[in-house]
């Protein structure tokens, strides 16, 4: 089991944050709360300077039974209370090779880059596979992640893992290998302009009858598009490939 201490990596060498700081971050709290009330997905703000949670939305999808204050109080105990053991050593050690992978970036790309990764919550004794997405809305003076916004929804993967560092407008990625402890980087999945045609409408509610008559092609060829683009995404049905589609910022 982790502890407290193995979260808390990044704050070393951030210089001090002043409340005249705080205070601007505020309207960045309030932008966040307004997009909270158009999805389903969580979202929080991480702060690494006070090695808390700074704004928690009310959305069911993290809370595990909690309100939104109490999770601001619980912080990073959060993961320990409700992360299986087995990933919470993950979640360290994805947290110490993200910050490296971070500083070795060139200082007018850092707020350019976000890491996407999947864990289990467990609530109630019943686990759900969750991604989170990480990525900096403020720098410290000395180019620090000082403030992280944190996106979370439902995974569109059947175990833990997948870390991924992206890099926004790049189609190539960089994906950490558990196994061997290092980044590798992995040229991205393409779609085709039908494939991705086949998943907006599909996202739209389209029937496939409804998508051959919108391409003008025969049914047989959207059936063939979509076994393709499970293939190609590794996933099972249309639902999963939406999400991953989304996910990934394929469309």
């Amino acid at each position: 089991m982790a502890i407290i201490e193995d979260f808390l990596i990044s704050t070393k060498h951030i210089e001090n944050i002043s409340e005249e700081e705080y205070d601007k971050a505020k309207s960045l709290l309030v932008i966040l709360d307004a997009i909270a009330r158009t999805t389903y997905q969580s979202l929080y703000i991480i702060d690494y300077f006070r090695n808390d949670f700074l704004y928690v939305s009310e959305n069911q999808l993290l809370l595990c039974g909690h309100t939104a204050d109490e999770i601001k109080e619980m912080g990073f105990m959060f993961y320990i209370k409700h992360v299986p053991n087995e990933e919470q050593k993950m979640l360290v050690e994805l947290n110490k090779s993200g910050f490296n992978f971070y500083e070795r970036l060139p200082i007018e790309e850092r707020m350019s880059y976000s890491i996407s990764y999947d864990f289990h919550i467990i609530s109630n004794k019943k686990k759900t596979l969750i991604n989170h997405k990480l990525t900096p809305i403020a720098l410290s003076k000395d180019n620090r992640i000082w403030l992280a916004v944190c996106v979370v929804s439902l995974s569109a993967h059947e175990s833990p893992g997948h870390i991924e560092i992206r890099k926004q407008g790049q189609t190539s990625f960089w994906e950490y290998v558990l196994d061997n402890h290092k980044w590798i980087e992995n040229s991205g999945i393409i779609l085709t302009e039908k494939e991705k045609d086949i998943l907006s409408l599909s996202a739209r509610g389209y029937t496939m009858n409804d998508i051959a008559d919108y391409l003008c092609v025969a049914i047989d060829t959207v059936k063939f598009y979509k076994r393709k683009l499970f293939q190609k995404l590794n996933v099972k049905n249309i639902a999963e490939a939406i999400s991953f589609a989304t996910n990934y910022k394929l469309l």
